[in-house]
């Protein structure tokens, strides 16, 4: 098998079955043999005789060669109780109470299967209306994004993914300027990615330099006024900000509705290239474009007979899916197999140029790139065509907007995913983005370094015999392969990497794909740090002309996840230094007051000590019945160097709030829980205390969580495995360990 090693630690912590103590149960090859399996049998429901270990075969062949992967649902759950096969889902949220907690139900069972929820905030009433049946003020959809974002923090998909959430506003909803900076705080509604739904008549308002109108989504009528220009520059300054909000052009989805009588699409999914209508899933898979190219006459070429045949075989391996997935709800089994929507897109496409010897940043690289992704509809169609023969078409078929004249078996045939982690698995660049970076270092547990390097950079450099650590070393320094001068020429101007190339050319080839795809493009659309507003405007304004369905940008140092070219390795005298915060000095002279708390186990006494600064030390002490004097202390010391460090003292009091201890819980009428409980209640009440009489600030109102450890130049560790992060498309992934996370 063609698995690298890294793939293959990728696949042991997330997708292998597992035993009880989380050990792998299965092999890679079992895994891609299982998953093939359970697929192969829906041929059963259509022909009883049909060769089922012909088609399992076939499916296992192109998985195990990595010329095709299905989205991480189906690898992790095919042939498993779970049985939850789809990545892409988009729930309705209407103006009712019943309706919004409605949908965090169903999100929720979702999530915890595996896949990814977008919804539409756009019908909720805008903030301060008036709620007719309880007299009151509604909140607004914000308020609920929170409410939203609090449930899909609670849930971890799978065991194995963490949930994500696209959530988009119309451009003409009452708080659009709110929404546009709900996120302008990173950790703020950070289980979403956002986006504005921006219509052609707003577009055309931005370019006439005229007002438009906000609407009452209750009511319908127009309520106010604004300047398109000046809601357009305040998206463009959010998203140059830190990437948020991302912008969708709703009428383009639904020119596109190939069933408009059953409604409007008006969400994506999480990364925005599914747009769905209520209710429906989509489940999506990818050609591994890389293993699509051969060497004719000495000249590396695409190999468009074994595109064509893995395309085929692909649209057949993703409409079984449709057959044999276990849905979360009834609802959207109906639903999804009333069109029966599948999702066949590409990974490795950066990589394929470099095959060729085609740098990404060149009008033939668009042109062959719109060439490719004519193909695979084209031949996606023929195949969903022959299904339709035997199968028949989907149900809505007769009501769709497609051709009468020729009946398909699914609605949408392709759409162009970011394929994080299913590009680790494929050892390919990850969906149509160029490279981010050519070289990664990994630090082995025996203090060992190993070099992730690019396979066709190290092919091709190894030919000309010019590899060797040193050089690998520092085009992980640099970042880019473009920048050493001591390496040939066409080497460097082929072997372009993301910062090489100009949003342009990100836009122009996102708009080539875009073109030729039923569904929409994930694609994230680079700036360097030092780019401007005007830059970001421009490429808006480019994607519009172009034809794009939405866009995703990030500028370089914009968020706190910020992107490394890792050039350092956590070993020794090489590690990065991080920030070290020093405690101030215990202060000579302190005031204080001591407090005695009743616990399970007896007495507890708790002494908080303060200055003009604010709290300082704590101590505590247990009466004669005992307790555990030891932990207590412990936790009074760790707060104690902790407020001397200048930490925020809710943050403090939020963490020990609320910790349980058996022999607390055990007796009735117990005001605390716990010995750290007891004593964030003693800091809490005295704090509160000197806020009452003016001589302290009160605490603030939301606490950010503590984010990842940053290095001294801004960058930001992978949770998991400490590896650098990468942006996608709204979200990061680690490609080390394959860790993923949106919002």
């Amino acid at each position: 098998m063609k698995i690298t090693k890294n793939a293959e630690t990728v696949l042991k912590q997330r997708y292998l079955k597992k035993d009880e103590n989380g050990n792998p149960v299965e092999t890679v090859d079992g895994m891609f043999r299982r998953v093939a399996s359970a697929i192969a049998e829906a041929d059963r429901i259509h022909d009883r005789d049909a060769d089922i270990r012909k088609t399992e075969d076939t499916f296992y062949n192109m998985m195990s060669e990595l010329e095709f992967l299905p989205n991480s649902p189906t690898l992790m759950n095919a042939g498993r109780e779970l049985g939850q096969l789809s990545a892409c889902f988009v729930l309705p949220v209407e103006d009712s109470m019943d309706s919004i907690f409605e949908a965090i139900k169903q999100a929720a069972l979702i999530h915890k299967s595996g896949g990814g929820t977008g919804f539409s905030f756009s019908r909720i009433r805008q903030e301060g209306s008036t709620v007719n049946s309880t007299g009151g003020v509604a909140s607004g959809p914000i308020s609920f994004m929170k409410v939203f974002n609090m449930a899909t923090e609670a849930i971890k998909q799978g065991g194995s993914r963490r949930g994500a959430n696209m959530g988009i506003l119309r451009i003409d909803h009452p708080d659009i300027l709110a929404f546009i900076d709900c996120k302008a705080d990173n950790n703020v509604i950070n289980n979403f990615n956002i986006s504005v739904g921006l219509t052609e008549k707003f577009m055309e308002a931005v370019e006439r330099g005229e007002n438009y109108d906000l609407v009452d989504p209750h009511t319908k009528k127009a309520v106010k006024k604004l300047s398109a220009r000046m809601v357009f520059n305040k998206i463009v300054d959010a998203a140059w900000r830190n990437g948020e909000p991302g912008i969708v052009f709703l009428d383009r989805l639904n020119r596109d509705n190939i069933v408009p009588g059953q409604g409007e699409i008006e969400a994506t999914n999480p990364c925005g290239e599914q747009p769905l209508l209520p209710h429906e899933s989509c489940n999506l898979g990818s050609v591994n474009l890389t293993r699509m190219v051969k060497v004719q006459d000495g000249k590396a070429v695409f190999d468009w007979d074994k595109l064509e045949k893995t395309v085929k075989n692909a649209v057949h391996f993703l409409d079984n899916v449709i057959e044999v997935n276990k849905y979360p709800l009834k609802e959207i089994e109906k639903t999804t197999k009333q069109t029966r929507k599948i999702g066949l897109g590409v990974m490795g496409w950066a990589d394929a140029l470099l095959m060729m010897k085609i740098p990404y940043n060149t009008d033939e690289a668009v042109e062959l790139g719109e060439r490719v992704m004519s193909f695979i509809t084209e031949k996606g169609r023929e195949a969903s065509r022959e299904l339709a023969e035997t199968r028949g078409a989907f149900p809505l078929f007769k009501e769709s907007t497609l051709p009468q004249d020729k009946p398909q078996r699914n609605g949408t045939i392709t759409t162009i995913a970011p394929t994080g982690t299913l590009s680790i698995i494929g050892g390919c660049s990850s969906g149509v983005e160029p490279v981010f970076a050519y070289v990664f270092i990994r630090n082995i547990m025996d203090g060992t370094e190993l070099f992730e390097v690019n396979p066709v950079l190290r092919e091709e450099l190894e030919k000309r015999g010019l590899y060797s650590e040193a050089l690998m070393r520092r085009i992980a320094e640099e970042g880019a392969v473009s920048h050493i001068k001591e390496l040939p020429e066409d080497i460097r101007r082929v072997f372009v990497s993301t910062h090489d190339i100009s949003p342009e050319y990100h836009v122009r080839m996102q708009a080539a794909f875009q073109r030729a795809t039923d569904n929409a493009v994930s694609k994230t659309v680079n700036f360097s740090n030092d780019a401007t507003r005007e830059d970001v405007a421009e490429v808006y304004t480019l994607a519009f002309s172009l034809g794009c369905k939405g866009v995703t940008i990030y500028r370089d140092g914009s968020r706190d996840e910020q992107v490394l070219n890792i050039g350092k390795v956590n070993r020794g005298e090489e590690t990065p230094e991080q920030p070290r915060i020093v405690p101030r000095p215990r202060p000579d002279v302190v005031t204080g007051v001591t407090e005695k708390v009743k616990i399970g186990c007896g007495n507890l006494y708790i002494t908080v000590n303060y200055d003009e600064k604010g709290i300082c030390e704590i101590f505590t002490n247990t009466g004669k019945a005992g307790g555990c004097p030891s932990q207590s202390e412990a936790t009074a010391r760790l707060a104690s160097v902790a407020l001397r460090s200048g930490m925020d003292v809710k943050t403090i009091v939020d963490q020990l709030r609320g910790i349980r201890c058996p022999s607390t819980i055990r007796q009735q009428g117990m005001k605390c829980t716990s010995c750290p409980d007891a004593i964030a209640r003693v800091i809490e009440q005295e704090y509160e205390k000197q806020v009452a009489l003016g001589n302290w600030l009160p605490m603030p109102y939301e606490i950010k969580p503590t984010p990842e450890i940053k290095d001294k130049e801004g960058g930001a560790f992978c949770p998991d495995c400490g590896g650098s992060l990468e942006h996608e498309s709204g979200c990061v992934i680690c490609r080390n360990c394959g860790y993923s996370k949106c919002g």
